[in-house]
């Protein structure tokens, strides 16, 4: 889930974008071309299989469906990575109380406290899923895309106008997270806060991860994001839409290979709790990438926005970003080294890597 601070975009307005100088060494950009993450290995057809899958694929040799099942195994085996956000145990299939969740599942169930997880439209793995009488409401900005209205215009123009912040562009973006996620091709990647599923089409498109899990706490833009996969006509079969919280996240701890956040922390309740989660899931050598705004294209007010950040984080539900070095200590203090960055203006997108 994104948003973007109308005083942020204001500003920015009048602010002549910085060029991509300030730019620190990168994560490296090679990756093996036959072997994946995860022990993911390329078949012939070019969809990335997993060597349990390679193997079953061998005793059926010449069978045309052959790669169809191949991927299905790969898909159900990724999908026992997905962990109840209460206890963390493994989630099971609801039938017989012990197998891997496999797609053709409607319902999970906890392996240990025994909660049940339903999907419609998407899997909901949030905590008080299934709640009749309580009832929570988050931060203002959070509750603000999970509105039909703002869900309906995020990709409809109100996206677009990120660029006035100095965002340069989906497609430029895209790219640019391409780069810093590249020895991670062929592995788990969660488009976390992913709105309407911008960047989860591009990443199931690219065809360079073994499953892509779109997850927002916006149940208004996961539905958006599953009319648009409809729309474009894209497959289901690598991609997963899960709502959860971004500070409870439902996987199992040292599961995932990357992690994408597109123009979302600072609309995160408590980024130091989702960070800590990001790490938690994040395989060791694991890779983060996120975007959003730093507010220090102004120095002159740097000194009353560091005063007054605290009371403007409470009223708008937006968490303010004064600079680099900021994000930098937060992704260490959760276990998260090799920090890097990219700015432009308010824009800034950053990558850290797990501890191995």
């Amino acid at each position: 889930m994104a948003a973007v601070r109308s005083a942020a975009i204001s500003a920015a307005a009048v602010v002549a974008p910085r060029g991509f100088g300030r730019r620190r060494r990168l994560v490296p950009c090679f990756a093996a071309p036959a072997r994946g993450a995860s022990g993911v290995t390329a078949s012939a057809s070019g969809k990335m299989l997993p060597r349990s899958a390679l193997h079953a694929s061998a005793s059926t040799t010449g069978a045309p469906d052959s790669d169809e099942a191949a991927a299905e195994s790969l898909v159900e085996a990724e999908l026992s990575k997905l962990a109840c956000p209460i206890c963390y145990y493994p989630l099971v299939s609801s039938i017989d109380h012990q197998s891997a969740p496999s797609k053709s599942d409607s319902t999970l169930e906890c392996s240990t406290c025994k909660k049940l997880f339903s999907k419609d439209d998407y899997w909901d793995l949030t905590v008080a899923v299934g709640s009749t009488e309580y009832s929570e409401t988050m931060p203002a900005a959070t509750e603000l895309f999970r509105t039909q209205l703002v869900s309906f215009l995020y990709e409809r123009g109100w996206r677009q106008n990120f660029i006035w912040g100095g965002f340069p562009g989906l497609e430029k973006e895209f790219e640019m997270a391409k780069d810093y996620l590249k020895p991670k091709s062929g592995g788990i990647i969660i488009d976390a806060s992913c709105g309407s599923g911008l960047f989860s089409r591009l990443f199931v498109k690219s065809e360079l991860y073994c499953l892509v899990v779109a997850l927002d706490f916006s149940e208004n833009m996961l539905k958006q994001c599953k009319e648009f996969i409809k729309q474009e006509n894209i497959s289901d079969e690598r991609l997963v839409l899960v709502r959860a919280d971004i500070s409870r996240l439902p996987f199992v701890s040292g599961s995932i290979d990357a992690l994408h956040a597109g123009a979302a922390i600072h609309c995160w309740p408590s980024p130091a709790c989702a960070v800590a989660e990001i790490s938690r899931v994040l395989r060791p050598g694991g890779v983060f990438v996120g975007s959003t705004f730093i507010a220090d294209v102004l120095p002159p007010v740097i000194p009353l926005l560091r005063i007054g950040r605290p009371y403007i984080d409470q009223i708008t539900g937006n968490n303010t970003f004064l600079s680099e070095l900021e994000l930098e200590d937060l992704c260490s203090a959760c276990g998260l080294v090799n920090f890097t960055f990219v700015r432009n203006g308010f824009y800034i997108m950053f990558s850290a890597t797990k501890a191995s």
